[in-house]
């Protein structure tokens, strides 16, 4: 795995935890009782992204390192996930 592959894997984890991590513990303006004008009852009071981004970014080296690694190891290949034979040298072409 270069580099950038592995950058982007980190992104692709970060990004995905990130959206898991978003509604935990969302305190949203319904919830406190306080809805401003012009704004929507679901609307977040308190978000707290700074510390989600930490805790985000935690999380994803960890899950990152263990991909990164089985990848790096060859413990999964491609071959032990071509169920249909459709990668590699013996898969059929386009033009068959």
């Amino acid at each position: 795995m270069g580099p950038v592959s592995a950058l982007v894997l980190y992104v692709v984890i970060w990004v995905l935890t990130f959206l898991v991590a978003i509604p935990i513990r969302l305190q949203t303006q319904g919830d406190v009782g306080r809805t401003l004008r012009g704004t929507h009852k679901s609307s977040p009071e308190h978000h707290h992204l700074r510390r989600k981004a930490l805790i985000t970014t935690a999380i994803a080296t960890a899950i990152w390192v263990v991909a990164a690694l089985i990848i790096v190891s060859g413990l999964v290949t491609l071959e032990d996930i071509d169920l249909y034979r459709r990668f590699g040298p013996d898969a059929p072409s386009a033009l068959d």
